[in-house]
Protein backbone atom coordinates (compact mmCIF):
# COMPACT_ATOMS: atom_id res chain seq x y z
CA UNK A 1 0.00 0.00 0.00
CA UNK A 2 1.18 3.52 -0.86
CA UNK A 3 1.44 5.50 2.26
CA UNK A 4 -1.62 7.22 2.60
CA UNK A 5 -3.74 4.30 1.72
CA UNK A 6 -2.05 2.69 4.66
CA UNK A 7 -2.94 5.54 7.23
CA UNK A 8 -6.85 5.75 5.90
CA UNK A 9 -6.66 1.47 6.38
CA UNK A 10 -4.96 1.80 9.92
CA UNK A 11 -8.06 4.76 10.53
CA UNK A 12 -10.92 2.63 9.46
CA UNK A 13 -9.68 -0.87 11.17
CA UNK A 14 -9.00 1.38 14.19
CA UNK A 15 -12.57 2.80 14.02
CA UNK A 16 -14.17 -0.81 12.95
CA UNK A 17 -12.66 -2.70 15.87
CA UNK A 18 -12.78 0.32 18.84
CA UNK A 19 -9.63 0.27 19.52
CA UNK A 20 -7.04 3.07 20.59
CA UNK A 21 -3.31 3.78 19.09
CA UNK A 22 -0.61 4.78 21.76
CA UNK A 23 2.60 5.78 20.62
CA UNK A 24 5.73 6.56 22.58
CA UNK A 25 7.85 9.34 21.95
CA UNK A 26 10.51 7.11 20.80
CA UNK A 27 8.60 6.37 17.49
CA UNK A 28 8.82 6.94 13.77
CA UNK A 29 7.32 10.22 13.33
CA UNK A 30 4.45 8.22 10.96
CA UNK A 31 3.37 5.92 14.20
CA UNK A 32 3.30 8.91 15.99
CA UNK A 33 0.98 11.05 14.20
CA UNK A 34 -1.32 8.08 13.29
CA UNK A 35 -1.34 7.65 17.44
CA UNK A 36 -4.30 8.79 19.05
CA UNK A 37 -2.28 9.47 22.26
CA UNK A 38 1.64 10.07 21.91
CA UNK A 39 3.83 10.37 25.57
CA UNK A 40 6.40 8.98 28.01
CA UNK A 41 5.67 5.89 29.87
CA UNK A 42 3.37 7.48 32.97
CA UNK A 43 1.29 8.97 30.16
CA UNK A 44 1.02 5.63 28.67
CA UNK A 45 0.33 3.70 31.33
CA UNK A 46 -2.24 6.84 32.55
CA UNK A 47 -4.25 6.64 29.19
CA UNK A 48 -4.53 2.62 28.87
CA UNK A 49 -5.71 2.44 33.00
CA UNK A 50 -8.36 4.39 31.79
CA UNK A 51 -9.18 3.90 28.03
CA UNK A 52 -12.65 2.54 26.86
CA UNK A 53 -11.77 0.89 23.79
CA UNK A 54 -11.84 -2.93 23.45
CA UNK A 55 -8.25 -2.99 21.90
CA UNK A 56 -5.18 -1.60 22.72
CA UNK A 57 -2.33 -1.29 20.34
CA UNK A 58 0.63 -0.70 22.23
CA UNK A 59 3.16 1.11 19.89
CA UNK A 60 6.26 0.93 22.07
CA UNK A 61 8.05 -1.99 23.55
CA UNK A 62 6.89 -5.19 24.96
CA UNK A 63 6.97 -3.73 29.20
CA UNK A 64 4.55 -0.88 27.97
CA UNK A 65 2.25 -3.65 26.42
CA UNK A 66 2.55 -5.91 29.18
CA UNK A 67 1.92 -2.89 31.82
CA UNK A 68 -1.34 -1.96 29.57
CA UNK A 69 -2.18 -5.80 29.60
CA UNK A 70 -1.53 -6.00 33.37
CA UNK A 71 -3.96 -2.62 33.92
CA UNK A 72 -6.38 -3.61 31.49
CA UNK A 73 -6.86 -8.01 31.68
CA UNK A 74 -9.93 -7.67 30.18
CA UNK A 75 -8.72 -5.93 26.86
CA UNK A 76 -6.86 -7.25 23.95
CA UNK A 77 -3.17 -5.76 23.55
CA UNK A 78 -1.67 -6.10 20.28
CA UNK A 79 2.07 -5.11 19.74
CA UNK A 80 3.14 -4.22 16.36
CA UNK A 81 6.30 -6.31 16.77
CA UNK A 82 6.92 -8.96 19.63
CA UNK A 83 10.60 -8.67 19.06
CA UNK A 84 10.76 -4.74 20.30
CA UNK A 85 11.86 -5.38 23.40
CA UNK A 86 14.18 -3.02 25.80
CA UNK A 87 17.73 -3.53 26.60
CA UNK A 88 17.21 -1.94 30.04
CA UNK A 89 14.30 -4.30 30.96
CA UNK A 90 17.10 -7.37 29.49
CA UNK A 91 19.61 -6.18 32.16
CA UNK A 92 17.35 -7.18 35.22
CA UNK A 93 15.91 -11.25 34.64
CA UNK A 94 13.65 -11.43 36.93
CA UNK A 95 14.96 -14.64 38.78
CA UNK A 96 18.32 -12.78 39.43
CA UNK A 97 16.20 -9.39 40.71
CA UNK A 98 14.31 -11.65 42.77
CA UNK A 99 16.97 -13.63 44.25
CA UNK A 100 18.90 -9.79 44.73
CA UNK A 101 15.67 -9.19 47.02
CA UNK A 102 15.67 -12.06 48.81
CA UNK A 103 19.20 -11.04 49.69
CA UNK A 104 18.34 -7.89 51.43
CA UNK A 105 15.16 -8.41 53.66
CA UNK A 106 13.79 -5.00 54.94
CA UNK A 107 13.96 -3.23 51.63
CA UNK A 108 11.56 -1.31 50.08
CA UNK A 109 12.21 -2.57 46.46
CA UNK A 110 11.34 0.26 43.85
CA UNK A 111 11.90 -0.32 40.23
CA UNK A 112 11.58 1.49 37.01
CA UNK A 113 8.78 0.95 34.58
CA UNK A 114 11.17 -0.20 32.22
CA UNK A 115 11.05 -4.16 33.11
CA UNK A 116 8.88 -6.99 32.54
CA UNK A 117 6.22 -8.00 34.14
CA UNK A 118 7.67 -10.59 36.26
CA UNK A 119 9.96 -7.85 38.19
CA UNK A 120 7.24 -5.95 38.75
CA UNK A 121 5.82 -8.76 40.53
CA UNK A 122 8.38 -8.47 42.78
CA UNK A 123 8.51 -4.99 43.73
CA UNK A 124 6.91 -2.63 45.77
CA UNK A 125 5.66 0.55 43.58
CA UNK A 126 6.63 1.24 40.28
CA UNK A 127 7.96 4.68 39.24
CA UNK A 128 9.08 6.30 35.47
CA UNK A 129 11.62 8.83 34.92
CA UNK A 130 8.60 11.37 35.37
CA UNK A 131 7.92 10.66 38.74
CA UNK A 132 10.51 8.57 40.28
CA UNK A 133 11.95 11.79 41.93
CA UNK A 134 8.92 12.54 43.94
CA UNK A 135 7.79 8.98 44.40
CA UNK A 136 11.54 7.72 46.49
CA UNK A 137 10.41 11.35 48.10
CA UNK A 138 7.63 9.90 49.59
CA UNK A 139 9.19 7.19 51.83
CA UNK A 140 10.59 8.52 54.98
CA UNK A 141 14.34 9.93 54.74
CA UNK A 142 15.44 6.49 56.28
CA UNK A 143 13.66 3.95 54.34
CA UNK A 144 16.20 1.08 53.20
CA UNK A 145 15.35 1.45 49.36
CA UNK A 146 16.53 -1.02 46.30
CA UNK A 147 16.07 1.01 43.36
CA UNK A 148 16.70 -0.99 39.62
CA UNK A 149 16.90 -1.51 37.13
CA UNK A 150 18.15 1.59 35.83
CA UNK A 151 22.27 2.56 38.00
CA UNK A 152 22.14 6.27 36.08
CA UNK A 153 18.57 7.02 37.13
CA UNK A 154 19.34 5.37 40.53
CA UNK A 155 22.40 7.80 40.89
CA UNK A 156 20.72 10.89 39.81
CA UNK A 157 17.61 10.23 42.32
CA UNK A 158 20.22 9.50 45.09
CA UNK A 159 22.35 13.06 43.89
CA UNK A 160 19.31 14.97 44.17
CA UNK A 161 17.57 13.62 47.23
CA UNK A 162 20.38 12.43 48.81
CA UNK A 163 19.54 8.84 49.67
CA UNK A 164 21.23 6.32 49.48
CA UNK A 165 19.17 3.39 47.13
CA UNK A 166 20.78 0.04 46.65
CA UNK A 167 21.07 -0.39 42.80
CA UNK A 168 20.83 -2.77 40.54
CA UNK A 169 23.60 -2.55 37.73
CA UNK A 170 21.36 -2.16 34.57
CA UNK A 171 21.00 0.31 31.77
CA UNK A 172 19.76 1.71 28.71
CA UNK A 173 22.05 0.82 25.52
CA UNK A 174 20.87 4.15 23.76
CA UNK A 175 21.24 6.77 26.80
CA UNK A 176 24.83 4.68 28.11
CA UNK A 177 26.45 5.76 24.65
CA UNK A 178 26.42 9.74 23.98
CA UNK A 179 29.60 10.89 23.84
CA UNK A 180 30.45 14.02 26.61
CA UNK A 181 33.57 15.05 23.96
CA UNK A 182 30.86 15.29 21.40
CA UNK A 183 28.67 17.26 23.29
CA UNK A 184 31.38 19.54 24.51
CA UNK A 185 32.46 20.20 20.96
CA UNK A 186 28.77 20.97 19.42
CA UNK A 187 28.15 23.44 22.73
CA UNK A 188 31.52 25.27 21.41
CA UNK A 189 30.04 25.39 17.73
CA UNK A 190 26.08 26.28 19.54
CA UNK A 191 27.26 28.15 22.80
CA UNK A 192 24.13 29.34 23.34
CA UNK A 193 22.09 26.37 23.23
CA UNK A 194 20.41 24.53 26.34
CA UNK A 195 21.74 21.08 26.47
CA UNK A 196 18.79 19.09 27.70
CA UNK A 197 19.47 15.16 29.11
CA UNK A 198 17.28 12.45 30.08
CA UNK A 199 18.28 11.30 33.62
CA UNK A 200 19.36 7.79 32.02
CA UNK A 201 22.52 9.13 30.86
CA UNK A 202 25.58 8.52 32.57
CA UNK A 203 26.35 11.05 35.41
CA UNK A 204 29.30 12.68 33.14
CA UNK A 205 26.53 13.48 30.46
CA UNK A 206 24.12 15.11 33.14
CA UNK A 207 27.16 17.51 34.57
CA UNK A 208 27.12 19.28 30.95
CA UNK A 209 22.77 19.64 31.12
CA UNK A 210 20.90 22.72 31.90
CA UNK A 211 18.15 20.52 32.12
CA UNK A 212 17.81 17.33 33.28
CA UNK A 213 14.54 15.64 33.17
CA UNK A 214 12.10 12.92 31.99
CA UNK A 215 11.52 12.88 27.99
CA UNK A 216 7.72 14.23 28.69
CA UNK A 217 9.62 17.28 30.70
CA UNK A 218 12.50 17.83 28.44
CA UNK A 219 9.47 18.47 25.96
CA UNK A 220 7.52 20.86 27.89
CA UNK A 221 10.81 22.69 28.78
CA UNK A 222 11.44 23.35 25.01
CA UNK A 223 7.79 24.13 24.15
CA UNK A 224 7.84 26.86 27.29
CA UNK A 225 11.19 28.35 25.85
CA UNK A 226 10.88 28.02 21.69
CA UNK A 227 13.42 30.88 21.70
CA UNK A 228 16.28 29.10 22.77
CA UNK A 229 18.17 26.17 20.74
CA UNK A 230 18.69 23.06 22.21
CA UNK A 231 20.79 20.00 22.10
CA UNK A 232 19.13 16.74 23.11
CA UNK A 233 20.42 14.01 24.88
CA UNK A 234 18.11 11.12 24.95
CA UNK A 235 16.08 9.19 21.90
CA UNK A 236 15.76 10.56 19.21
CA UNK A 237 12.18 10.20 18.77
CA UNK A 238 11.31 12.74 20.51
CA UNK A 239 12.96 15.60 18.05
CA UNK A 240 9.69 14.96 16.16
CA UNK A 241 7.38 16.02 18.48
CA UNK A 242 9.77 18.90 19.71
CA UNK A 243 10.31 20.03 16.00
CA UNK A 244 6.26 19.59 15.12
CA UNK A 245 5.66 21.76 18.27
CA UNK A 246 8.49 24.28 18.08
CA UNK A 247 9.08 24.41 13.86
CA UNK A 248 11.07 27.28 14.53
CA UNK A 249 13.33 25.96 16.83
CA UNK A 250 16.97 24.46 16.35
CA UNK A 251 17.16 21.11 17.70
CA UNK A 252 20.53 18.76 17.63
CA UNK A 253 20.53 15.38 18.34
CA UNK A 254 23.54 14.92 21.11
CA UNK A 255 25.77 12.09 19.19
CA UNK A 256 27.02 8.89 20.37
CA UNK A 257 30.41 7.57 21.02
CA UNK A 258 30.39 5.82 17.92
CA UNK A 259 29.89 8.37 14.99
CA UNK A 260 29.38 4.90 12.45
CA UNK A 261 25.91 3.73 14.01
CA UNK A 262 22.58 5.37 14.52
CA UNK A 263 23.39 4.59 18.47
CA UNK A 264 21.05 7.88 19.56
CA UNK A 265 18.10 5.65 18.16
CA UNK A 266 16.53 2.50 20.07
CA UNK A 267 16.54 -0.07 17.11
CA UNK A 268 13.48 -1.89 19.38
CA UNK A 269 11.48 1.11 18.98
CA UNK A 270 12.08 1.28 15.09
CA UNK A 271 10.85 -2.37 14.69
CA UNK A 272 7.77 -1.05 15.03
CA UNK A 273 6.41 0.31 11.16
CA UNK A 274 2.97 1.24 9.34
CA UNK A 275 2.97 -2.07 7.47
CA UNK A 276 3.24 -4.03 11.01
CA UNK A 277 0.42 -1.53 12.53
CA UNK A 278 -1.61 -2.70 9.69
CA UNK A 279 -1.22 -6.09 9.88
CA UNK A 280 -1.39 -6.22 14.08
CA UNK A 281 -5.23 -4.08 13.70
CA UNK A 282 -6.09 -6.84 10.79
CA UNK A 283 -5.35 -9.96 12.28
CA UNK A 284 -5.70 -8.82 16.37
CA UNK A 285 -1.91 -10.13 16.52
CA UNK A 286 0.73 -10.57 17.99
CA UNK A 287 -1.22 -10.11 21.07
CA UNK A 288 0.17 -9.71 24.33
CA UNK A 289 -0.36 -12.15 27.32
CA UNK A 290 1.17 -11.71 30.78
CA UNK A 291 0.54 -15.48 33.59
CA UNK A 292 -2.09 -14.29 35.57
CA UNK A 293 -0.64 -15.00 38.82
CA UNK A 294 1.89 -12.47 38.02
CA UNK A 295 -0.27 -10.14 36.57
CA UNK A 296 -2.09 -9.56 40.18
CA UNK A 297 1.65 -9.49 41.83
CA UNK A 298 2.61 -6.88 39.15
CA UNK A 299 -0.40 -4.70 39.06
CA UNK A 300 -0.26 -3.89 42.56
CA UNK A 301 2.87 -1.69 42.44
CA UNK A 302 1.72 -0.21 38.74
CA UNK A 303 -1.88 0.90 40.59
CA UNK A 304 0.34 2.20 43.56
CA UNK A 305 2.38 4.61 41.28
CA UNK A 306 -0.25 5.76 39.51
CA UNK A 307 -2.20 6.36 42.65
CA UNK A 308 0.78 8.49 43.82
CA UNK A 309 1.13 10.43 40.77
CA UNK A 310 -2.21 11.93 40.89
CA UNK A 311 -1.98 12.61 44.52
CA UNK A 312 1.21 14.56 43.64
CA UNK A 313 -0.29 15.67 40.57
CA UNK A 314 1.47 14.53 37.68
Amino acid sequence: MIMDNLIEAIRLLKQKKNAVILGHYYQKGEIQDIADYVGDSLALAQWAARTEADIIVMCGVHFMGETAKVLCPDKKVLVPDMAAGCSLADSCPADKFSQFVKEHPGYTVISYVNTTAAVKAVTDVVVTSTNAKQIVESFPKDEKIIFGPDRNLGNYINSVTGRNMLLWNGACHVHEEFSVEKIVEIKQQHPDAVVLAHPECKSTVLKLADVVGSTAALLKYAVTHPEKSYIVATESGILHEMRKQCPQTTFIPAPPNDSTCACNECGYMRLNTLEKLYDCLKNESPEIKVDAEIAEKAVKPIKRMLEISAQLGL
